[in-house]
């Protein structure tokens, strides 16, 4: 390989590796929106989920990898230290076959996926006291923005106790229709109903949400593709680079 062509190859292995930087990065903060974020369909699972909760830790840890290999990369490839290309190369290849086998199981266990989100949205609905937990606060978002009631709908409400064992006609003030009940505004998690006709959404909030989840699906596979790419030309390149690296600059190291 010439000099010239092994400068060029040098320079782009650093520049997929700063986008590979770049990704590990967005990964790694698309991991501290799920740990942290209060006011979306995440919100609602995350006090029933054990899973999600070490799910979003993972998604950090291989998001804060992503990054320190791209930096390695990056002082591989700008100093010619062969050992350090070949340890990179290596990595590179576990986290693209770890990144497939997860793409293969959760397409295998979307059924399941959707089954166990199912049954937490239909405790949270039936277990609703109107503490403001985050669970609920997160439900009523929810339901207010999407114009929707319940999960399947409304009758999801219909097993919740306090509307059960009132003396009212209560239903959830989240659900209120303001097309049929006016604008006025509603204090509390529960109001009165005029008559045994809810003026509520009639929609449950399933469809809704799992648009939601696909359109975040989209973004996230948007994401892993991208890195995917990045992947297999920064192991094609650095693998090139490595073999490029003459026997005596084995131990090379930086000069200061």
């Amino acid at each position: 390989m010439g000099k010239g062509c092994i400068t060029a190859t040098k320079y782009f292995l650093f520049l997929f590796n700063l986008l590979f930087f770049i990704f590990g990065a967005l990964i790694m903060g698309f991991g501290l929106w799920i740990l942290l974020d209060n006011q979306s369909f995440i919100a609602v699972l995350q006090d029933s989920s054990t899973e999600l909760k070490v799910g979003s830790y993972i998604v950090i840890g291989v998001g804060a990898f992503t990054m320190l290999m791209g930096f390695l990369g990056c002082l591989g490839a700008i100093y010619e230290i062969r050992c350090l290309l070949g340890l990179y190369f290596t990595l590179l290849l576990l986290i693209l076959i770890a990144q497939v086998v997860a793409a293969v199981l959760i397409f295998f266990q979307r059924d399941v996926l959707r089954k166990t989100t199912s049954s937490i949205v239909t405790k949270i609905v039936e277990n609703y006291q109107g503490q403001n937990k985050t669970a609920e606060q997160a439900w009523d978002y929810i339901q207010r923005s999407m114009h929707c009631c319940g999960w399947i709908g409304p009758k999801d409400w219909e097993n919740n106790p306090v509307i059960i064992n009132s003396s009212q006609q209560l239903y959830p003030c989240s659900c209120r229709n303001t097309s049929i009940a006016g604008e006025n505004a509603t204090d509390g998690s529960f109001c009165e109903a005029k008559s045994s006709d809810w003026p509520i959404y009639d929609r449950g909030c399933m469809v809704n949400v799992e648009s939601w989840l696909f359109t975040n699906y989209g973004v996230i596979l948007g994401i892993c593709l991208g890195v995917a790419v990045i992947e297999l030309l920064a192991m094609i390149l650095s693998m090139g680079l490595c073999k490029s690296v003459h026997q005596e600059e084995y131990t090379k190291v930086p000069k200061y």
